[in-house]
């Protein structure tokens, strides 16, 4: 097993805690995530399963790009990719600067939904990007008509900045400082926490 880089003890939900993708050996699992109807913002809902194994595998070898499984309570629950906006996603679309880091993340499909799940895993992954001291902002660029996603960015502390054109979809690009997610998200609500994805 993929030794963890990041853990996180949430007051209300548990352990939370964060690995790298094996390609491999998680295709699988992730393929049926990506393509669930739930994930339809994911834009990989007509992927096949080599489509997901080249994806990641090409991921794996990005200097650029980075992808983790997220656990809860021990089981694979969510997936989370951080990657340089300079470079990915945005590269051209937004005056970068140093000290951003680019975010997207999925909950797996549930046959039971926990109250607080998301807001738990989202606060997760800004503990996990801001537990880089090189990291001064969180860059997001979700779907505008994505609702929930919207609602879950501004309760951990994002900012929209403008409506961004992109060829797959129209996005708000928003932006999270470290300072803006420390107010949005007490020390009481963000729990223990403990590693460094570098």
């Amino acid at each position: 097993m993929t030794e963890t880089v990041f853990s996180r003890t949430d007051a209300v939900l548990g352990e939370f805690a964060v690995r790298p993708v094996d390609p491999a050996a998680d295709a699988g699992m992730l393929h049926g995530w990506v393509t669930d109807p739930k994930a339809a913002f994911w834009l990989m809902q007509d992927a096949t399963l080599p489509d997901i194994e080249r994806e990641y595998f090409s991921i794996a070898a990005s200097p650029h790009h980075d992808a983790f499984i997220g656990l809860y309570e021990g089981s694979p629950a969510f997936l989370v990719e951080r990657y340089d906006p300079a470079h990915v996603e945005l590269e051209g679309l937004y005056p970068a600067r140093s000290g951003d880091v680019g975010m997207h993340f999925l909950t797996a499909p549930a046959a039971a939904p926990v109250h607080g799940f998301t807001l738990a895993v989202i606060t997760t992954v800004m503990e996990m990007l801001f537990s880089d001291p090189a990291v001064e902002r969180v860059v997001v660029e979700p779907d505008v008509r994505n609702a929930a996603v919207h609602r879950l960015n501004e309760a951990v502390g994002f900012e929209i900045a403008e409506k961004l054109a992109k060829p797959e979809k129209t996005a708000y690009l928003s932006f999270c400082t470290r300072e803006r997610f420390e107010a949005a998200v007490p020390a009481s609500a963000r729990g223990a926490s403990q590693g460094v994805t570098r």
